[in-house]
């Protein structure tokens, strides 16, 4: 057996200091560069296509200039309900999951001062903060089907060894869990639950799978995430002279994620006595916080016609993981439970998000209503993990994703109190294939209410969505085509303070 394992005193700290690494993906960087629409009902109506109008709480996040084009003090609290459907098929077998969920996903005010002196360069300028739930990661995925490769492997990968790093010594088998790498987790977990098994022959792999080896493997797997990406933005904008706007943003950024996976295979093994089925549960909880800037700009080129410009800069976060992990198998009849009962906490990391350009088109038909068009970009390929021992996945990251492109249209018309609002926005798939995460379609539609001295706003957000899912990573490369449609409606109310 002892031919079989190479393993050293000082391994154990290189795995350490890779363990996270491996335990990160070129996704997780990628969750946190993308944004959905959301913010108050009027903005979310138009399809965030406010870069040019401003005006509108929601609208300082796309160009912070949109702030000093408030008349008066105003506040506005939006109510949103979420709706996510999920369709998947893993080998042709589809499978639908549904979620629900309500958020006060968006809290504001902005305050104005203004500036009395006649000719004055500076007419006003304005001071406001506003939180908007960023992204929601309210949702459930569940895949199953046959496939005809097993889930041993991604126990195997661990257990034998990757990129030149020794394969598992069985002596930590009978170690503490909490003190071993992720790495020896992840083949501890494999070794206890009967799915691999030490080679006993003399050449070969220094482990072998225990499932039976006889293809036509059915898999179950159920992914359930929460948690939200927050934002505050801190802003401050003027209106210099008649026709220009400028403004900045500090925002304040947290993450909260919780990551569920319950993934399920029955081997199929011919042997009474092997290894008959097994479920790998992992919980993941990610969070932390960080920081960003915008700027931006508005002309006024005629009394109808405008244009603006904004850069958002990227996004740095300082993110911390939380791993729990058992496995339940059934080995010739007999249930056998491997539950550390551990939490395990990885080192801290910092991944940044790219920075995001965008120009807008706008023009307003006096009191009747307006047309705006916005169009961003976003190199993807600059999101990376700002850690050292991450140069792995930067490299991944660099390689496969690419500059994408968003345009959002929107407009709106009055008829005396009563505003009725349509748009549609596109979103380019950040990767170069277009299958990890596909481009996106929305349309959405809303009425607004003035009641005087407030407003109440209502709209309805479609959007759907492809992209491959695999069973569970890193380490397994089946994956399933999902298809995700979003059903959302808002509910803001607008006052003047």
């Amino acid at each position: 057996m002892k031919n079989y394992i190479l393993y050293a005193a000082g391994l154990l700290a290189t795995l350490t200091a890779s363990a996270q690494q491996d335990m990160n993906t070129a996704a997780d960087a990628v969750r946190y560069s993308l944004n959905n629409l959301t913010g108050t009902a009027r903005f979310r109506a138009m399809s965030g296509a406010f870069g040019a109008v401003g005006g509108d709480l929601s609208a300082i996040g796309v160009n912070p200039a949109g702030a000093a084009v408030f008349m008066y003090n105003t506040g506005t609290a939006s109510l949103s309900s979420y709706n996510l459907s999920n369709s998947s098929n893993y080998y042709g077998t589809g499978q639908r999951q549904n979620d629900n969920t309500f958020d006060l996903n968006q809290l504001g005010a902005v305050f104005v001062f203004n500036n009395n002196n006649e000719g004055a360069f500076m007419n006003k300028f304005t001071l406001g903060f506003n939180y908007e739930n960023t992204n929601s990661f309210e949702n459930s995925i569940g895949m199953h089907g046959v496939s005809p490769n097993s889930l041993d492997r991604y126990f195997l990968r661990y257990a034998n060894g990757i990129n030149g790093e020794g394969a598992f010594d069985l002596s930590l088998a009978d170690e503490y869990f909490d003190t071993l790498s992720f790495l020896d987790q992840q083949a501890y977990l494999g070794y206890k639950g009967y799915i691999f098994n030490p080679n006993e022959a003399p050449t070969g792999a220094p482990y072998v799978s225990n499932t039976g080896g006889s293809g036509n493997y059915y898999q179950e797997s159920y992914i359930s995430t929460t948690g939200f990406n927050g934002k505050v933005a801190l802003n401050f904008a003027t209106q210099l002279k008649e026709r220009f706007y400028v403004g900045a943003n500090l925002n304040i950024h947290f993450t909260d994620y919780i990551n569920n996976t319950s993934l399920y295979e029955n081997t199929n093994n011919p042997f009474s006595d092997g290894l008959r089925s097994f479920r790998f549960d992992t919980e993941r909880y990610t969070y932390g916080g960080g920081f960003s800037l915008n700027l931006g700009a508005i002309a006024k080129i005629t009394d109808s016609f405008r244009a603006g410009v904004a850069y958002e800069s990227p996004t740095w976060l300082r993110l911390q993981d939380e791993t729990t992990q058992s496995i339940v198998s059934n080995v010739g009849g007999s249930t056998i439970v491997t539950n550390p009962y551990v939490t395990s906490i990885g080192d801290d990391y910092t991944i940044k998000t790219p920075s995001k350009y965008t120009g807008s088109l706008a023009y307003i038909f006096g009191r009747s209503g307006l047309l705006s068009v916005d169009y961003s970009v976003r190199d993807y390929s600059n999101t990376k993990y700002s850690t050292s021992r991450y140069e792995a996945l930067n490299t991944e990251l660099a390689s496969t994703l690419d500059w994408a492109g968003e345009l959002r249209i929107g407009g709106e018309y009055r008829i005396k109190n009563l505003s009725l609002r349509g748009g549609y926005r596109y979103q380019q798939s950040p990767y170069k294939n277009g299958r990890n995460v596909g481009d996106l379609y929305g349309a959405t539609g809303g009425v607004g209410f003035n009641l005087g001295g407030s407003r109440i706003d209502l709209a309805y957000s479609w959007y759907q969505r492809k992209s491959e899912t695999p069973l569970f990573t890193p380490g397994l490369t089946d994956n399933a085509q999902v298809k995700t449609t979003g059903n959302n409606v808002t509910l803001s109310y607008t006052i003047d303070l």
